[in-house]
């Protein structure tokens, strides 16, 4: 559903970087405004998402910027190149928004640009999709994911009221990676430390040996696609949690760029659901 609202939401913005901060050694916050946001507004839900649109090297567009017309008449290989990430905040009023970006040296596409981004610079930003937003109803909350859904996962802890039953698990490389989070009074993360393990080693862990509360879960399981292979296998087959009561898919999949992950994650991820619902039956 996600990806169907992204598709649907061409509408570009012109973004202005107004500054940035140095969160963790290895997570970077852009904070975007600008008359180009004048129509921006999130849809409400906390996993709300921009595509972050970068032209290859030498390429520039017509003005005004038209993502459609660019579609239409540039050839594949000059279209811009886009990332997605989580709003992490959005504030109207100010016509601010944040975005933190994941970044590993010279690593990746996205991340060593927020690294170097520098204010007054300009971006095109497509959205914002989403599709999540922690079920006020539900009688308690399960937030699983790594670096790359920390976004989202702190924005749902910040949405639930004070003295919500929710157990949250993030994964981070290290004690250093850990970051405040904004949360009401009795709501919490569990941090979980990689170090050297594979990446959602811990997080596998902790879910499969938490004693789940009794009562209607709603459960929000991101990150590294093998990872939520594994835990969506163990959340809808083993705990037998319904399909509806999970939001549940891969951010990214180790050995793979974002390009290769996301030309089949669509097929990929309805051929897991496949599986699992064969199993179950």
């Amino acid at each position: 559903m996600a990806e169907q609202q992204a598709r649907k939401a061409r509408k570009a913005h012109l973004a202005r970087v107004v500054r940035t901060e140095r969160l963790t050694p290895h997570m970077v916050r852009v904070t975007f405004g600008g008359e180009g946001l004048a129509e921006f507004a999130t849809n409400g839900h906390t996993d709300s998402y921009v595509k972050v649109l970068f032209p290859p090297e030498g390429v520039t567009y017509p003005e005004p910027f038209d993502i459609e017309q660019i579609w239409a008449d540039f050839p594949r290989e000059q279209w811009p190149l886009n990332r997605t990430y989580t709003v992490r905040n959005w504030d109207p009023a100010a016509r601010e928004l944040d975005v933190d970006f994941v970044v590993h040296g010279d690593e990746g596409l996205a991340g060593p640009w927020a690294a170097r981004a520098t204010p007054g610079e300009e971006v095109h930003l497509l959205g914002p999709g989403g599709d999540y937003t922690p079920d006020a109803t539900a009688d308690w909350h399960l937030l699983v994911g790594d670096e790359s859904a920390l976004p989202a996962v702190a924005a749902a802890l910040e949405a639930l009221p004070a003295g919500a039953l929710v157990h949250a698990f993030v994964e981070v490389s290290g004690p250093e990676e850990e970051q405040e989070i904004a949360a009401p009074e009795g709501v919490s993360v569990t941090w979980l430390h990689r170090g050297d393990a594979p990446v959602g080693e811990a997080l596998v862990k902790s879910v499969r040996e938490l004693e789940f509360p009794e009562g209607r879960l709603h459960a929000f399981v991101h990150g590294e696609a093998g990872v939520v292979k594994e835990l969506r296998r163990h959340l809808r087959l083993e705990r037998e949690v319904p399909r509806e009561r999970l939001s549940i898919s891969g951010y990214w999949r180790l050995g793979q760029n974002d390009e290769a992950w996301r030309a089949v994650k669509r097929e990929w991820n309805a051929q897991v659901e496949q599986e699992q619902e064969t199993s179950s039956s």
